[in-house]
């Protein structure tokens, strides 16, 4: 199966290779060519359709990749432009919301090295060739793979180039053998802490309303914890505030959208919001009602309840999020590494793609890496 077309696009590029890229700007003919492809919850139509819907000063630029012989299509990659200290950007479809980027592959696709280096030549020729003269491609938090596919972007960097990680538990078949093997957290414990509060239940939103609800509850409840630490909070501006009910709007009832909570008749306890796709949950966001709940863990507790109910429904892998908190190893989630690429578009981007590719380079010798963190002023982290 292919993608439908799309017609009237920007404009192609062929390449020798024999791989033609085209681009629009328009979201609403891209999400034509999302009915069937590999990709991961960050490339499903209700996540890329609210967040083209919900930031703005960004141009879409979506490219749209095909065998140029066949027209068969290949790859879309969902991308934006941009203009930043007078630097014309290119890069994903994000500004930090997504725990990965990577393109929607067609079915069918089974790429040979070479040919997943000739997709990555030929979207880079094509974005050289475009008249609005763009300097900088920067492609960050790749997967190496795309359901189970691989990622033919990945060629253009270093695998593993990234400095954040996913983190994946696979639990398996058996639920409780998962849960023996943390029963350190002690987790039933925590559950009959909690359960001694008059009306004590876990849920998850079943419908739009209950769901904005909860967002509502997690973004009060994210702003005081980030106040208490003294740190800058944005996921309830206008914007963010937009994107993440738009994906609740469209996701919450086929179970795309998991929204879930501890709840008494004191109030919402804890929260936690994520993305399914197939057999793959991604935890995105977790908020609780402070200190005062602290002898139930009930940020720890709402995930694992989560998780034990995603497993009652065949989710077999759980992807805590970015960023290598220690609670994540307690779960027993692994590392799973990701690239990050930087291609100068012109000279001018020349600079910028040089300095991307020292910090990544830096970041294989942490040592360094903590000495220039030092000596920009930026502290070791």
């Amino acid at each position: 199966m292919t993608f439908l077309s799309v017609e009237q696009p920007d404009g192609r590029v062929s390449s020798t290779s024999g791989i033609a890229v085209d681009f629009v700007r328009d979201w609403r003919q891209a999400a034509l060519r999302l009915n069937a492809g590999h990709r991961t919850a960050f490339q499903h139509g209700y996540w890329l359709g609210a967040w083209y819907e919900a930031f703005h000063g960004f141009a879409p630029l979506i490219a749209l990749i095909c065998d140029a012989a066949t027209g068969e299509d290949i790859a879309v990659v969902p991308l934006i432009s941009h203009v930043r200290r007078g630097i014309r950007i290119v890069e994903f479809a994000d500004l930090g919301v997504s725990d990965n980027n990577a393109p929607i592959l067609a079915l069918e696709a089974a790429l040979d090295a070479a040919e997943m280096h000739a997709i990555g030549k030929a979207l880079v020729d094509a974005l050289r060739a475009l008249p609005d003269r763009f300097d900088l491609l920067r492609l960050k938090k790749m997967p190496a793979q795309v359901g189970g596919k691989p990622n033919p972007l990945v060629s253009l960097g270093r695998a593993g180039a990234c400095s954040l990680n996913g983190n994946l538990v696979l639990t398996g078949d058996d639920y409780e053998a998962y849960q023996a093997s943390i029963k350190r957290m002690q987790m039933p414990r925590c559950w009959r802490v909690f359960s001694r509060n008059k009306g004590a239940r876990f849920e998850i939103a079943s419908d739009v309303a209950r769901a904005r609800q909860l967002l509502d509850v997690m973004d009060v409840q994210q702003q005081a914890r980030m106040r208490k630490l003294g740190s800058r909070f944005v996921l309830n501006d206008d914007a963010h505030a937009q994107f993440y009910r738009d994906v609740a709007r469209q996701g919450v009832v086929d179970g795309y959208a998991v929204i879930s909570a501890l709840v008494c008749d004191e109030g919402v306890v804890a929260t936690t919001l994520g993305v399914r796709h197939g057999a793959t949950y991604s935890l995105l966001r977790i908020s609780h009602a402070g200190e005062s709940w602290s002898s139930c863990s009930p940020g720890l507790l709402v995930t694992e309840r989560t998780m034990a109910a995603l497993h009652a429904e065949g989710v077999r892998r759980f992807d805590l999020s970015i960023g290598n908190q220690h609670y994540k190893r307690r779960f027993g989630a692994e590392p799973v590494p990701l690239t990050d690429v930087s291609v100068a578009l012109s000279w001018r981007g020349t600079p910028y793609a040089w300095r991307d590719h020292a910090a990544q380079g830096l970041r294989r010798h942490p040592r360094l890496a903590a000495l220039a963190a030092r000596a920009m002023g930026k502290g070791a982290r």
